[in-house]
């Protein structure tokens, strides 16, 4: 197996002899013992991991050379993992170090095999950012329809979209909440020969009721109170396009049966209106909660659900999508770095453990949601988990590892719960926003754990 390049910057000579011989077993190493030689060697090899010590010539007492020469390094290459060698005691200019974009300072006297394990740890994350960027070009730099993941799950819903976007059958896509039900929604309309067409979105669960059949349907002047025009809802304003009824659940049964019978006959009535109305919209429902439970119960028409759910396409959350979860938290640091112009490289190693270890109930969204948090309050060059606000939640594992995996996940989940409730004051929409989610997930967790809706 081939050993990855170490770059050993050092003026002094019986230094550089000896780490160099140290590790050779280990790495390809290639010394340098200034400014110039240490950069013709970043230039002609890119190496991994660098040893940089910030006393060099022709100011060895001094470290300015050295700053300069860090800076210089991440110029060339912003991947390249740079430790900094310090004097004992030094520990200002090791974090000023740090702030400029090394990844791990070291204290001189080197005990070699302390440095041993901290350049293997260097190597390894070197190594997964690298396996990141080709997973990245071999996605030629693009996504699929604003949807980012490589996963099988993931290239499956892609096939599916594909297949149903040349057709006019309604689709039913379902998921947790934030797991992108409308951007799979969006992606088909984009394929569909109604691209040209308007993309209308409603949620379904955000209106009052008594306002939703309005908002759907429109209204005839003088229908109500306040009804002071004619005014179309969103059945025609979707006309010869889609409209996308999100939260489909939440839709009360008087609406349901209007509903189903313009999926039956194409047509609608605005309230107040004796009208019929023949309306060309392609409908795609979604919904996070379980309709089949909701069938049972009575809340949901069972004839509605087969009428919508013609094409069925139900999102993995992100706790199964293998392999997705560094590449989505990458492109979104990528994307609200350039937003927010801040120069930030990456993750630190912690801050990676702590993304892969959470369960995220929040799906995509809340990913996305922390990552954005994180880009704008961090004050170092690379992600910490307190930028992430994941410190806490995930750097404690050992309190779950009793636990079976359903059971910590639904422990973890009230825990967040209950935070987020409490540092918004018990302002539930505060919360659920927080969290990633929508106010009846939050509604249907907080009844499943118990806990009272005072908000």
């Amino acid at each position: 197996m081939k050993k990855p390049k170490l770059l050993i910057v050092e003026d002094d000579e019986d230094l550089r002899t000896q780490m160099k011989w140290a590790l050779a077993g280990d790495f390809d190493v290639i010394l340098a013992e200034d400014r110039p030689s240490a950069m013709a060697v970043v230039r002609k090899t890119q190496p991994a991991v660098i040893t940089l010590d910030l006393g060099l010539p022709p100011v060895p007492a001094g470290v300015e050379e050295g700053f300069a020469t860090l800076d210089e390094m991440l110029e060339e290459n912003s991947q390249a993992k740079v430790i900094v060698i310090t004097g004992r005691g030094d520990r200002e200019n090791a974090l000023q170090a740090i702030g400029k974009g090394a990844y791990d300072f070291f204290q001189k006297p080197i005990e070699l095999d302390e440095l041993k394990v901290v350049l293997g740890r260097a190597i390894y994350v070197a190594q997964l950012e690298q396996e990141q960027r080709e997973l990245r070009r071999k996605l030629n730099g693009t996504t699929f329809e604003g949807m980012l993941g490589t996963c099988p799950k993931m290239q499956e819903i892609y096939g599916m979209i594909r297949k149903v976007a040349g057709t006019d059958a309604p689709v039913m896509i379902s998921g947790e909440s934030g797991t992108g039900k409308e951007l799979v929604a969006r992606a088909i309309h984009r394929l569909s020969l109604r691209q040209a067409g308007p993309f209308i979105v409603i949620n379904c669960g955000a209106i009052p009721e008594n306002l939703l059949e309005s908002e759907l349907f429109g209204h005839e002047k003088g229908a109500f109170t306040g009804a002071h025009i004619r005014r179309k809802g969103r059945f025609e304003m979707a006309e010869g396009g889609t409209l996308f009824l999100d939260e489909i659940g939440e839709l009360p049964p008087m609406l349901q049966v209007k509903l189903l019978r313009f999926l039956q006959d194409r047509v609608i009535e605005r309230v107040g209106g004796r009208e019929q109305i023949e309306v060309d919209t392609r409908v795609i429902a979604a919904t996070n909660r379980d309709l089949h439970e909701a069938m049972k119960q009575g809340g949901f028409r069972e004839d509605l659900y087969f009428r919508l759910g013609v094409i069925l396409i139900a999102l993995p959350p992100l706790r199964e999508r293998d392999g997705d979860l560094p590449l989505l938290a990458k492109a979104f640091l990528e994307r609200y770095a350039d937003e927010n112009r801040k120069v930030i490289r990456g993750f630190t190693e912690q801050a990676l453990d702590a993304i892969e270890q959470y369960p995220w109930p929040g799906n995509v969204r809340e990913l996305e949601n922390r990552v954005k948090r994180a880009v704008i309050m961090a004050e170092q060059t690379r992600i910490t988990p307190e930028d992430l606000e994941m410190s806490c939640s995930s750097g404690s594992p050992e309190r779950y590892e009793r636990m079976g995996l359903r059971e910590a996940r639904e422990a973890l989940e009230k825990e967040l719960l209950t935070r987020a409730i409490a540092r918004s004051s018990g302002n539930l929409s505060k919360a659920a926003a927080e969290l990633g989610i929508s106010r009846p997930t939050l509604y249907d967790l907080m009844e499943k754990f118990g806990m009272q809706k005072e908000g």
